[in-house]
């Protein structure tokens, strides 16, 4: 055919016009590439196919076109379209790039010899918006009164969509006086884009602490509508202080005498008060203070009712401080010394803030409470009297008394004869404080003995041994000495070849100094010589008639003779 003939049936399309069984609708996302087809059904004797889209006037502009069977394709120079078609051989018309402005009516026309067929599309945009966005959040919220929340801004969508607000997942519906929503939208001239905005205020309470704030748009996309939900938002929730606690702060359960405390006032409101009154026991007049009120070296006397309360004097709360203390009076204390055989009244006497126990101890053992009324050297010692509060962290007492116990030296003596039988052992024992120093001396030629290292036995006695192997009888005497005074003990020792007889006195005897010791063997003397001079005036008595036969009864002179000699031995 003629391209004459072409354009005559051009011309007659508007009589001859023969459209497809109805609109179809195309939808795209914005940016991407739009698809359009020309039908489904096949024409034979198609000559080619032309693209035309329609002006919101009604005229129309030719885009495309392709012939059949040839592989030529024709655009037509179009400002909004240049660049961005493509016209398949299935006669398919491709829109790169998709644009609002392309929401139009595309209508594909496929040309035969007879008859022109259109088949007409609806070609729909759609653009998600941005993810929802709360802005203009303010930094608190306080109770009582209507409060910004924010604006919840979602931008770039085609169509536009909605904003609900949402509190902890429910819906914020208007409501007089409590939530007040604001919606606002506006659309970009150049892209055609809708900016969506809406504003919330709301009545808070307490029950809002912590509540998390979103918004959520819905928004058109091909299939239907779509969601989208903000990150959400907690806000700080201002109100006022509805009541007033004191607590003490302390790293000790209880509190003794001496401690440092604070007392902190808290008020529950938000933000908490910072300034308060505080209340000491016995005064009525607070003290202003920060939330807390240090108290160092508190004492006994500082038990009591402490408060506080808020400025303005209200909200008045309280707590009890207890401060425990412990003392210990001990009668008599420190060092002290008495005589052996004294008497000494102790006395250990507590006063604390509750009831306590004494405990008493000598050398790390406990023992009751001592009482002297015939003191001894075993009495001497450190005693120690204790009493504690251990509830209250350890608080414990101790006061000692060292007791010293003197007396003068006593000594006693005895003597053994030791298995070899070349020598004797003089055993001493010596008690006496302070300690006595012991010192024995033969008799017969005046020497000191040396004796071995003293051994300590019980109650402070001490002992020691001197070994002796004396030729000839003789007299040992240990003398014991401190400064209360001295004592000495005489003991008699036989030669080493003469046998030891059992003798009491050897054991027992025993005398105060050495003038006494001497004394006693004078006088025994003389007793000795007086009993022989009795018996001898009682002999010559009976005898005196008899005179003048001495010769022949009572022997010869030289008899007489020896019996005054023994006489006068006697005697002297």
């Amino acid at each position: 055919m003629a391209v004459s003939s072409l354009l005559a049936v051009c011309m007659l399309c508007a009589a001859t016009l023969r459209t497809g069984l109805g609109l179809h609708t195309v939808s795209a996302i914005y940016g991407e590439t739009i698809d359009i087809p020309c039908g489904q059904d096949k024409l034979d004797g198609l000559l080619f196919c032309k693209w035309k889209y329609e002006r919101p006037d009604g005229t129309a502009v030719f885009v495309a076109s392709r012939y059949a069977g040839k592989n030529k394709v024709t655009y037509d120079d179009d400002p909004d379209y240049n660049g961005r078609l493509n016209l398949s051989e299935n006669y398919t018309l491709s829109i790169s790039n998709a644009r609002i402005s392309d929401e139009k009516r595309f209508v594909c026309m496929r040309i035969t010899a007879e008859n022109v067929f259109e088949e007409p599309n609806l070609i729909k945009v759609f653009k998600p918006p941005s993810k929802p966005e709360i802005i203009n959040q303010p930094t608190f919220m306080e109770t009582g009164q209507l409060n910004m929340v924010g604006d919840c801004v979602a931008n770039d969508s085609f169509p536009d969509g909605n904003i609900t607000w949402y509190r902890n997942g429910q819906v914020l519906l208007p409501v007089v006086g409590v939530v007040s929503i604001e919606w606002s939208k506006q659309k970009n001239a150049t892209s055609g884009l809708h900016n969506m905005r809406s504003t919330l205020q709301y009545m808070s309470t307490k029950d809002d602490i912590n509540a998390e704030f979103s918004c959520v748009v819905t928004y058109y996309v091909p299939d239907g509508l779509a969601t989208m939900e903000s990150d959400p938002v907690i806000f700080d929730i201002y109100y006022p202080t509805e009541k007033v606690t004191i607590h003490i702060q302390s790293p000790k359960k209880t509190i003794k005498e001496g401690d440092n405390i604070t007392l902190k006032c808290i008020g529950n409101g938000n933000p908490p008060p910072q300034e308060f009154l505080f209340y000491l026991p016995g005064q009525e007049e607070g003290l202003l203070s920060s939330s807390a009120y240090h108290i160092t070296d508190i004492k006994r006397n500082a038990t009591g009712d402490y408060k506080c309360s808020l400025i303005n004097k209200i909200m008045i709360a309280s707590t009890m401080v207890t401060v425990h203390y412990l003392d210990l009076s001990l009668t008599p204390s420190g060092d002290v010394t008495k005589q052996i055989g004294d008497s000494l009244s102790v006395s250990c006497i507590p006063s604390a803030s509750k009831n306590v126990s004494v405990t008493w101890m000598k050398n790390q053992k406990i023992l009751t409470q001592p009482s002297f009324t015939n003191l001894q050297y075993r009495d001497s010692g450190v005693y120690e009297c204790e009493t504690s509060l251990m509830e209250v962290d350890g608080l414990r007492r101790k006061k000692i008394l060292r007791l010293t116990i003197e007396g003068k030296p006593r000594i006693k003596l005895s003597k053994t004869t030791n298995a070899d039988g070349k020598s004797k052992t003089i055993l001493y024992e010596v008690d006496g404080f302070p300690k006595p120093e012991v010192q024995c001396l033969s008799l017969g030629n005046g020497v000191y003995l040396n004796k071995t290292e003293e051994t300590a036995l019980s109650n402070g006695r001490y002992s020691a041994k001197i070994i002796i192997s004396p030729e000839e009888n003789v007299t040992i005497i240990c003398s014991a000495e401190n400064r209360l005074g001295k004592e000495t003990f005489s003991l008699n020792i036989f030669a080493i070849n003469s046998p030891e007889p059992i003798d009491p006195n050897d054991r027992s005897g025993d005398s105060n100094d050495h003038a006494k010791l001497i004394v006693g063997i004078v006088v025994g003397l003389l007793l000795a010589a007086l009993v022989a001079g009795l018996a001898y005036w009682i002999y010559i008595k009976k005898s005196g008639s008899a005179s003048k036969h001495v010769g022949k009864e009572l022997g010869n002179t030289e008899e007489n003779k020896k019996l005054e000699e023994n006489n006068h031995k006697l005697e002297a």
